[in-house]
């Protein structure tokens, strides 16, 4: 085995399972998220090729999975290499910065020193040794002191994702690809991306983020000290019978906010986030949209279909059909058309307004339709 086919020496792989995907209602609920489901048409579902993606850069001993107490046993039929060491549930969602602040206060107490990489378990890589390359290269940089994440080369001006924009070398000896973050952009207007393409200092930001636990920790002292102190109270009472007391009485009080907002951004006005050009195809089946686009490129076909023993007859249609309902499901002279069909609930919209399906998911929640939800 040569040296770049060896698992990372120090290196923690940690996978932040979270969130129902709620773009993706009906299919993804809070009982089944998108994370669960094959939504690549690859026959395994995202969670588990995010797994075989990182075990070879990481070792299957040392993947981290953090998730919710609802989803363990799916967690656990899915991935059944992971060691109950290696689960990290929550009590209740508190977002990115709790959920991977915590699994880096316990590797940093297990193992002082520890590079960790977090990586979501619903996105869609294909071009495994590119992406293995910028992982190798962000581990480096990592080892120099700084937070590395790795940026996607846009492809088009897409307004469903945020930005980076990163113009100057990170000068980081073996790391010569890695340039210095300037800022970090939320979603932009059509125009504004397509200005972000054209100019070539811009990448999406795929929310992937490598460092050494201590180094991401202190920055969440700096900005969230509260929370901080939280984290490190519950590392400490990880490995002991006090784990579910503490559990009880401190995550709930943790703040919700994103790793963007509370490490990535404060890093970066600081000169201390870099940013790793990933050379691969990405994705992070966002919505409907995205499900049809990666189901149809490089297809024929102008019609996406999902859901085993479909039974889905078409003329002069287009788009996309999720069918899980065994119903016969016709389309005639629709185009663009996204159509979920489960036993319960019938989503019917456009690939065009797929973005706002969201908005659905919070009337419905304000309605108190949790059953559905």
């Amino acid at each position: 085995m040569s040296p770049t086919d060896a698992p990372i020496s120090h290196f923690h792989a940690v996978i932040p399972a979270g969130g129902i995907g709620s773009r993706l209602w009906p299919l993804s609920r809070a009982e089944a998220p998108k994370f669960l489901h094959d939504l690549a048409g690859t026959g395994t579902s995202l969670l588990r090729a995010t797994w075989e993606r990182l075990a070879p850069l990481a070792g299957d001993g040392r993947i981290m999975v953090v998730t919710g107490r609802a989803h363990r046993a799916a967690v656990e039929l899915q991935i059944p290499e992971l060691t109950d060491n290696n689960l990290v549930l929550e009590t209740e969602p508190r977002d990115s910065s709790a959920a991977i602040g915590l699994a880096a206060a316990i590797l940093e107490r297990r193992e002082p020193g520890v590079i960790i990489g977090s990586f979501a378990a619903d996105h869609v890589i294909r071009g495994t040794r590119f992406f293995n390359m910028a992982v190798r290269e962000a581990v480096i940089a990592a080892q120099a002191g700084v937070i590395a994440t790795i940026g996607i080369r846009p492809t088009e001006p897409a307004i469903g994702f945020g930005y980076i924009r990163a113009t100057q070398s990170a000068n980081i000896d073996g790391a010569s690809a890695t340039l210095t973050v300037d800022e970090f952009v939320e979603k932009p207007t059509q125009s504004l991306a397509e200005t972000y393409l054209s100019s070539g200092d811009y990448f999406w930001n795929a929310g992937m983020f490598i460092a050494k636990a201590s180094v991401l920790l202190d920055e969440l002292a700096a900005t969230q000290p509260e929370m901080h102190a939280g984290l490190m109270e519950l590392a400490d009472a990880w490995d002991t019978p006090e784990r579910g007391h503490v559990v009880d009485r401190v995550w709930p009080g943790l703040t919700k906010i994103a790793l963007d907002y509370s490490v990535a951004e404060p890093a970066a006005t600081k000169g201390r986030l870099v940013v790793v050009p990933g050379e691969f195809d990405w994705d992070d089946v966002g919505d409907f949209a995205s499900i049809a686009k990666l189901h149809l490129s490089g297809h024929k076909t102008d019609l996406a279909i999902l859901g085993e023993g479909a039974r889905v007859l078409s003329d002069s249609a287009n788009g996309i059909v999720v069918a899980e309902s065994g119903r016969t499901i016709a389309l005639v002279g629709v185009k663009d058309i996204v159509v979920v069909d489960t036993p319960d609930a019938l989503l019917v919209t456009t690939i065009a307004h797929a973005q706002r399906v969201k908005n659905v998911v919070d009337a419905l929640r304000l309605a108190g339709r949790d059953d559905v939800l």
